[in-house]
């Protein structure tokens, strides 16, 4: 089976705005084992569309054209596409009528223009719109399927997942499929961790079990994928690949599943506890703290911490001995510790996390930028501090403070799985 998505708007081609439409789609047809080694992107001029959709007959049997529904002047793709295959546009009376229903709420003029959003290609289904106005198609024509979708990402992934797949299932599926797992990493290289993936897999003689890593802002994402398979059959053996990767490094691996975030997992323990937890943040400026607070349900694990920038904010905030910072710095274990403990105990907290070191560019107290300093003070347990040496080469301000603060996540998740085991 093969397959084209055809990226309509000039705002794409002119690098306006980044085309996140085709990889979701593309990535949804992989599941259905279906290639779309073809990908094209055309502007919003009627005759280029055309153009494009007449090439993409020569080459694919399944025909996606994105974008361009909408109510203005330059929304043509409907009438393109319906030009291009050869057949006419139909109205669907139903939507037309919600959408002039919409204006009326709204107290809004309506366009003669808006009319076009309530077209699609006769002779086919309307793809139901769960979030916009638009109608999609669906049209089976001479030897090709047609699919005409939104460009919106709002509308777009919603009409995929609950309009598109079903018909496509319907149509082109045969049992089996290419089925995927996302594991979530952090705290090994790249290159370590899949060498120790890979040789997991090969003694376990799962051979058919493809594992390729994605690295993300704050993970590495590993995707194990099985081709052409019944689904009993590869969660069976994408379920035995995770035991035997878990038993090799699963200390690293923090979820599974396509949404997963760290904070959320820390998030997630905490809730488990009925424990509290705050921070003490000196090079990452709150952003931990910040991090924590974006996971829904904060609130019942977070009530508020501190930003202790220079030394006397840490004296005066957080109770560090004087002392203590001038026998050791401000970039030491002995400073990370007292953040951790002070603040954990300033806001009677179970868990208090604290970060100290040298964002950069310039050095600091003869430590060069990238050494961090990482405290946990867990009540009842000795207090815990790690030392980060990170990346000269990624060395950035921000960098920097974006991976201390997941490496405190990361230091903060192992330590909560401990007292939960």
């Amino acid at each position: 089976m093969e397959a084209e998505i055809i990226s309509i708007g000039t705002e794409i081609v002119l690098g306006q705005i980044v085309n996140t439409n085709a990889r979701f789609l593309a990535d949804q047809l992989r599941r259905l084992d279906i290639d779309a080694h073809w990908q094209t992107t055309t502007d919003d001029d009627p005759t280029r569309i055309q153009t494009a959709i007449r090439q993409a007959q020569t080459r694919a049997q399944l025909i996606f054209v994105c974008g361009g529904l909408g109510p203005t002047l330059d929304d043509q793709t409907m009438a393109s596409t319906a030009a291009a295959i050869g057949v006419e546009l139909a109205l669907d009376d139903e939507q037309w009528q919600k959408i002039q229903a919409d204006f009326a709420i709204r107290k809004t003029k309506m366009t003669p223009e808006n009319i076009k959003m309530a077209y699609y290609l006769k002779g086919g289904q309307i793809l139901a719109n769960p979030t916009g106005m638009a109608d999609g198609a669906y049209l089976n024509h001479q030897g090709h399927t047609y699919v005409v979708l939104p460009g919106p990402p709002r509308e777009f992934k919603p009409m995929v997942t609950q309009s598109l797949l079903p018909l496509l299932k319907q149509q082109f599926g045969n049992g089996k499929a290419i089925f995927s797992h996302n594991l979530h990493f952090l705290g090994l290289p790249e290159s370590q961790l899949m060498d120790e993936i890979e040789q997991a897999l090969d003694e376990a003689k799962l051979d058919d079990v493809l594992a390729t890593s994605y690295v993300q802002p704050g993970e590495i994402q590993v995707r194990l994928t099985i081709h052409d398979a019944m689904q009993a059959q590869a969660e069976k053996k994408l379920a035995a690949a995770e035991q035997v990767i878990f038993k090799r490094v699963g200390r690293y691996c923090f979820g599974i599943g396509e949404r997963v975030t760290l904070a959320e997992q820390v998030v997630k323990l905490l809730r488990e506890h009925q424990w509290t937890i705050t921070g003490a943040e000196s090079l990452t400026g709150g952003m931990f703290q910040s991090t924590i607070c974006s996971v829904p349900g904060a609130s019942k694990v977070f009530n508020g911490g501190f930003v202790t920038y220079a030394a006397q904010a840490k004296e005066q905030l957080l109770g560090v001995p004087k002392a203590v910072i001038d026998q050791y710095g401000v970039v030491s274990a002995q400073t990370a510790k007292a953040m951790a403990e002070g603040c954990q105990k300033k806001m009677n907290a179970d868990v208090g996390v604290s970060f100290t070191g040298v964002a950069g560019p310039d050095a600091l107290e003869g430590q060069p930028a990238g050494t961090v300093w990482i405290g946990i003070a867990i009540k009842g347990q000795p207090t815990q501090t790690s030392q980060l040496h990170l990346s000269q080469k990624m060395a950035t301000r921000q960098w920097i403070r974006q991976r201390s603060v997941q490496m405190g996540l990361l230091f903060t998740y192992w330590a909560l799985q401990n007292k939960t085991n």
